[in-house]
């Protein structure tokens, strides 16, 4: 019977975690190109004076093997010519931004495709039809198809920057902005090589809106659960049970059940619920706590069985 009800419960909570609003953000991520830090931190990680002693010491090396003054000023200019030519020939033209919107886009959706959620809560929105995009690859154009009347659909837009990095390796540091129509914003950042650094921000952007909110509600059978979080932060942790329940009244709400604890990390975090982990303990009444890592005979038991060193919890109404 127990384990219906579980069922009964996580097709309730789905139902209820669909009709959450979900972003519709605009496909195009335009990426503005900032300062570069590479050649910044040539130019000024180093006093003048040493820069002029580097280039002598290689002036004077040189001349060691033999080469005469002159061709050893001009050889050395022409190494420092040909290794800025280089970086500003690598740097140069378009191509970066559409290697980190990509790369973005599906290190996102492979997150999605990993976690599984019940319902997903960023999407690309593109009002085009195929028709239009199959024209606009054909002309190599991005995404982004502009006409107020589909534009009104957005519920958001996401742009970023990039520089190259002061480690001069071939790393960026990446800032992606996420704007709401609300007005809300949301920043991320990563570093990294230009193939690998999206990997990180995804995974910050896709931890940061799929995870549960608080507060939150969750469909219990015919009821309606609050999830309130604890004071000060959606999860905490007492010394006692009593401190915890104390918490909680201070925010007119209560400690979640065992069974409330058990069926809501059944769904998860990232389906409206809370994750509880095998070796932690849950505050509940009574003195009570849940530990999920010790079933036999049954994973309520009374503090004073255990002694937690710390024991988590949040509140529920």
């Amino acid at each position: 019977m127990r384990w219906i009800g579980a069922v009964l419960f996580l097709l309730c909570a789905n139902a209820w975690a669909h009709q959450v609003q979900e972003l519709q953000l605009w496909p195009t991520i335009p990426f503005i190109r900032g300062q570069d830090l590479c050649q910044y931190q040539d130019a000024y990680g180093r006093s003048k004076s040493h820069m002029a002693k580097d280039m002598t010491d290689n002036i004077i090396g040189l001349l060691r093997e033999g080469v005469q003054g002159g061709y050893a000023y001009a050889m050395v200019k022409d190494m420092d010519d040909m290794a800025n030519a280089n970086r500003a020939q690598a740097s140069a033209g378009l191509g970066m931004d559409v290697l980190l919107e990509g790369s973005f886009k599906a290190a996102l959706d492979e997150t999605y495709r990993q976690v599984q959620p019940n319902h997903r809560k960023l999407v690309f929105f593109n009002p085009a039809t195929l028709i239009q995009m199959v024209r606009d690859l054909r002309d190599q154009k991005r995404q982004g198809y502009l006409d107020d009347k589909f534009l009104r659909g957005l519920s958001g837009v996401v742009w970023g920057t990039y520089s190259f990095s002061p480690t001069c390796r071939g790393d960026v540091l990446v800032t992606l902005h996420l704007q709401s129509k609300d007005g809300h914003t949301y920043n991320f950042q990563g570093q990294g090589l230009p193939q690998a650094v999206m990997h990180s921000v995804a995974e910050q952007v896709f931890a940061h809106f799929q995870k549960t909110e608080f507060p939150s509600k969750v469909k219990f059978g015919d009821q309606v659960i609050e999830l309130v979080g604890a004071p000060g932060s959606p999860i905490s942790h007492a010394t006692s049970t009593q401190n915890a329940e104390m918490a909680c009244k201070q925010i007119r709400a209560r400690l979640p059940s065992a069974q409330e604890y058990e069926l809501l990390s059944s769904l998860g975090e990232w389906n409206g619920g809370v994750s509880i982990v095998q070796d932690e303990f849950w505050a509940m009444t009574d003195g009570m706590v849940m530990a999920p890592g010790l079933r036999n005979p049954s994973p309520v038991r009374h503090v004073e069985d255990v002694r937690p060193d710390v024991i988590h919890f949040y509140c529920v109404r």
